[in-house]
């Protein structure tokens, strides 16, 4: 299956999948629930502007099988762009096979190639798969603890 998988750039058309994949993500995290319509606005934004980011689909034929997402800022720390992993799911039909490691390494070439200096993510404490599945990746654990306040 791996090989027949396509990774591309999201396009408008894409939203309807791309949502779909947002809710089995967001129904697996503590912190947020699927909210349709605030999923349709921020995923135009991103496909329309690509200085706020990249959002990237693996199909395999006409199926969407999983999505990643990156979002950039600029860190003072590091002197240049940065990005955050924003959103990565591969859907439950295509897990196991490869998908999100070729997702994932698709987003590191991406930053890479548009002069990120590092990429951060976030990932719920109690899921140890996703935790193992990144620390295969490269990914380090950080002494930064995550704090929000959300707004109105």
């Amino acid at each position: 299956m791996p090989d027949s998988i396509v990774i591309s750039p999201a396009t408008l058309g894409d939203i309807p999948a791309l949502c779909e994949l947002l809710g089995i993500l967001f129904a697996q995290e503590a912190e947020f629930q699927p909210d349709q319509a605030a999923q349709q606005q921020a995923l135009a934004q991103i496909i329309a502007d690509s200085s706020i980011g990249g959002i990237f689909l693996a199909r395999r034929h006409e199926e969407t099988a999983g999505m990643v997402s990156l979002l950039y800022s600029v860190s003072t720390a590091l002197g240049g762009r940065v990005a955050t992993l924003e959103d990565m799911v591969v859907h439950p039909d295509f897990r196991h096979a490869g998908i999100g490691s070729r997702l994932l390494n698709h987003a590191q070439r991406f930053a890479d190639q548009n002069g990120c200096k590092r990429i951060t993510l976030l990932t719920d404490r109690s899921n140890i798969a996703a935790q193992r599945f990144y620390r295969r990746h490269g990914f380090t654990d950080s002494d930064m603890l995550a704090m929000r306040l959300l707004l109105s």
